[in-house]
């Protein structure tokens, strides 16, 4: 299996190799050559399988430069019931009728991030280990991305984790994750700005490429095809836990910001999974709902990116969206690098919507989309509380929300959960006037000593900083 650029570059590259890259050297973002098929005798195959055995097959599709022997222990060893807290990994229960949540927040930050984060650690040390090689983590958060990552790679031989996040705009429970953290090999980074910021510094460091190869920088945003492709698997699984048989077709809803997630999604329908439809649900930052009703994609500057109730989604540049653009015209690298280098840094966005690829796009790749707001947050979650006895986190609400408008009585509806209602409890206490049942591990968590450092939206004040630790180091 090899990799190229969604913008052209000529090298194609094997999975170790931009497992510690990140972004191609052309500012692309790495897909692998062709999708791999799944077929039925597959399916039948893979139904029955623990999932640290179904993440083996998956992934092996994808990965043929680890012997297999090693990636299966890596699978082994990543999903376990010490770390997710359940045999299953990634239950899957119902809601009403037709309705269900697959649990992806039983791992140890309670969100949906450690899925793809644990392996994505194991990997990492692997073949870390491997090269004799260290590696210098550049990666931005809106707040569960910074506390899976950090949890994953805390104390990991050969790493150092440069977590940057919007300064002030994470709940208290997600700032005292990655801030509480005294490890050595984490360093969080407190940037004056928004989400979107502390993106951009992440692609103008992977942007210059003598930096980028004199203090060996990687990253574990969502950007990286690991994480994407580890997260493939709980489709899979979920499709399984509510069909009997592989003609069934099943809907997911997924809360979305940077659009990670829902391609993993994509990406298991290119391979074959029965997915009728991906349901892509936004807050007030509505880009990729703007984008799917109407083929206008329109990113929004600091002044005009909401803060609300579902922070983890306050973005407004989608960075893995390029992935989907660059399937949906037809694998054009020349036209997705004008469309992203090109009219989206020049003019702020592109419109596709006269493009018969766009006007193809939901019936081809399944897509629709909805908007949720803090209203209706609030509204779900009651609801949800009162019909069904569950308590669901603000992001997951919004996909709920979604997911109940475009629903259909034939076809199972999945909605992907984002984190545990803990972690944002102030919006729990408006909808429910009650505080969130928190798991006995982290009482007091927000009172303990914090490590950052407060940094103004720059990326050369972030290249200096980094360049100051890895030399202090190194004596």
């Amino acid at each position: 299996m090899y990799y190229i650029s969604t913008r052209g570059h000529p090298e194609r590259r094997k999975f170790c190799e931009i497992l510690l890259e990140g972004l191609a050297p052309d500012g692309g973002l790495y897909v692998p050559e062709t999708y791999p098929l799944v077929d039925d005798a597959m399916l039948d195959r893979w139904r029955g399988l623990s999932y640290p055995d179904l993440a083996f097959e998956i992934l092996s599709l994808y990965i043929d430069d680890i012997p297999p022997a090693d990636l299966k222990a890596i699978c082994a060893s990543t999903y376990t019931p010490e770390v997710f807290r359940t045999d299953r990994i990634v239950p899957v229960r119902a809601l009403e009728t037709g309705l269900h949540v697959a649990e992806l927040s039983n791992g140890p930050t309670l969100a949906f991030k450690d899925m793809a984060m644990q392996l994505l650690g194991n990997l990492l040390e692997y073949e870390l280990a491997r090269q004799g090689e260290e590696l210098n983590i550049l990666c931005a958060t809106s707040g569960d991305t910074g506390s899976a990552a950090e949890h994953a790679m805390r104390g990991k031989t050969g790493i150092r984790v440069f977590m940057m996040s919007p300064h002030g705009r994470m709940s208290a429970f997600q700032q005292a994750q990655m801030f509480s953290l005294q490890d050595e090999n984490i360093h969080n980074l407190a940037i004056e700005g928004v989400f979107d910021d502390c993106q951009d510094i992440v692609k103008a460091v992977s942007g210059d490429a003598d930096f980028k190869r004199r203090h060996r920088i990687g990253t574990v945003n969502s950007i990286n095809w690991a994480r994407l492709v580890a997260q493939v698997v709980y489709y899979f699984s979920a499709f399984f836990q509510v069909t009997e048989e592989n003609s069934s077709k099943v809907d997911f809803a997924v809360p979305s910001g940077n659009f990670g997630n829902v391609c993993a999604g994509h990406v298991a329908r290119m391979m074959g999974l029965p997915i009728s439809r991906l349901i892509v649900a936004t807050n007030e930052n509505d880009v990729l709902d703007e984008f799917f009703r109407t083929g206008l994609y329109r990113v929004r500057g600091r002044a005009d990116t909401h803060e609300t109730s579902s922070p983890s989604m306050d973005i407004s540049k989608a960075s893995n969206f390029e992935r989907f653009v660059f399937d949906m015209i037809g694998r054009d690298a020349g036209r997705t690098s004008s469309l992203f280098d090109g009219q989206l840094r020049e003019q702020g966005f592109f419109n596709l919507s006269s493009d018969p690829a766009f006007a193809h796009a939901a019936d081809r790749f399944g897509f629709r989309s909805g908007k949720s707001t803090h209203a209706d947050r609030l509204e779900t979650i009651r609801d949800t509380w009162q019909r069904s006895n569950t308590l669901i986190d603000p992001h997951t609400a919004d996909g709920v929300k979604v997911a109940r408008k475009h629903s259909v009585p034939e076809t199972p509806m999945l909605v992907l959960e984002t984190a545990l209602p803990v972690k944002f409890a102030g919006t729990i206490r408006e909808a429910l006037d009650r505080e969130p049942d928190r798991p006995r591990q982290f009482d007091g968590i927000e009172d303990l000593p914090k490590r950052f450092k407060v940094l103004p939206a720059d990326a050369q004040t972030v290249t200096s900083y980094i360049a100051e630790i890895v030399q202090r180091a190194a004596g």
